[in-house]
């Protein structure tokens, strides 16, 4: 906002935080209400529901079922000429074990950013978009909505994400999907085993080969999966053998190389056990996350003077994935993470899923809210920063 006075800085980030203040009952609830009704991906009904009564409740011209996906939304508006920023809100839940991600938290921030700036809507020379991003946990909703043109006029996308500290990034890999299925021969598993041909016995020696194969993959590579049928009854010999697994690398060429030594492994386990096998890779990977160091620092000092302290994600030894990376490829973005747990409570755990409708999810939910909103409106209103955030985007994409 370096074309504003200070004073002009200061009331439009004043009449955002406002306003975020005056709708936090209501997001809140929201909040809870999804929480309380956890939904898996491409089936978030309820959630794009909350979000779609609740932009349509501020005036907001809003529509659901669009970019090819049912569960997806979108909402926008224009103050003037300008770039357009989108906020991004995911709704999804874990199976089993809920909002173990939090991502009430971060449907309701985005929504949240979303009220705040449509407040000031005639002081912003540029358009806001909300997205209602499905199928984050599994299917790569962002990944299909880009594919139908979502991100197409996008010049920035940020979203925040819930954790156990602040981050500026999060730490993320690239992972690809794939779905094995062992085909054998059904017998009596003791008095005619010889007539059977085990298609458990095939997923086993795949899962063995991939055990063997983890010793020789580089640190920030991961193989892990689970056996979603191994068969009927102990006395039967199995015909049919199933499971998920997830393969993760440090990039898209890391991971490329990466799934057809996996494929190997799953074929060897055919051929050991003479059944056949089906290998079904997802539609979509995930990519690792290009994060737009203008825009994450500008993010980093509005949620610095709302009394949040970041660390870097290089702290942290661990990664996750998810399909913001695609995002982050496609357009200058940024994904930070905001405490709304202790540290020692990871996210995919029970107990994250019981903070993400506490107190301090909460607190993560406005906070997140204001920190979004305020970057989005000094990206809109500095041509600045604009022209830095281009710049690292083109970099980062060896474009410059």
């Amino acid at each position: 906002m370096n074309e504003r006075t200070e004073k002009e800085r200061t009331d439009l980030n004043q009449a955002i935080t406002a306003a975020v203040e005056a709708a936090a009952d209501e997001l809140l609830e929201i909040s809870h209400a999804i929480h309380a009704h956890p939904e898996l991906a491409f089936q978030e009904r309820y959630a794009c529901g909350r979000l779609r009564d609740s932009l349509a409740g501020h005036g907001l011209p809003v529509r659901t079922d669009v970019y090819t996906l049912e569960t997806a939304l979108e909402s926008e508006f224009t103050g003037g000429v300008g770039p357009r920023v989108a906020l991004l809100a995911e709704y999804d839940a874990l199976p089993g074990i809920g909002h173990a991600c939090g991502h009430n938290i971060i449907a309701t921030a985005a929504l949240g950013a979303m009220l705040g700036l449509s407040a000031v809507a005639a002081r912003l020379p540029g358009t806001v978009r909300l997205l209602g991003t499905p199928a984050e946990e599994k299917g790569g909703g962002k990944e299909l909505m880009a594919r139908a043109g979502a991100f197409d006029d996008v010049d920035a996308a940020l979203m925040i994400h819930p954790a156990g500290v602040n981050l500026t990034a999060m730490p993320c890999i690239c992972v690809a999907e794939v779905e094995v299925i062992y085909h054998g021969r059904a017998a009596h598993a003791s008095a005619m085993p010889h007539r059977g041909l085990n298609a458990l016995d095939g997923l086993l020696l795949a899962y063995q080969a991939i055990s063997n194969l983890r010793q020789h993959i580089r640190d920030n590579e991961r193989i892990h999966g689970i056996i979603t049928d191994g068969g009927q009854a102990p006395n039967i010999v199995p015909e049919r053998a199933a499971g998920e697994f997830f393969v993760r690398a440090a990039n898209e060429k890391a991971l490329a190389a990466l799934k057809p030594r996996v494929q190997a492994c799953f074929e060897a386990g055919a051929k050991g056990s003479g059944c056949e096998v089906e290998i079904r890779w997802a539609g979509v990977d995930y990519l690792d996350l290009n994060t737009n160091q203008p825009l994450s620092e500008t993010f980093q000092r509005h949620g610095e003077a709302l009394g949040r302290k970041f660390l870097s994600p290089d702290n942290l030894g661990g990664a996750g994935s998810t399909d913001m990376g695609n995002v982050s490829y496609r357009v200058p973005s940024i994904h930070p993470m905001l405490a709304s747990a202790p540290p020692n409570v990871v996210i995919h755990h029970p107990d994250f899923a019981r903070w993400a409708a506490s107190e301090m999810g909460d607190r993560a939910v406005l906070d997140g809210a204001k920190a979004l909103a305020l970057t989005a409106a000094e990206f809109l209103c500095s041509a600045d920063l604009q022209a830095r955030t281009r710049k690292a985007f083109e970099v980062s994409r060896g474009l410059a």
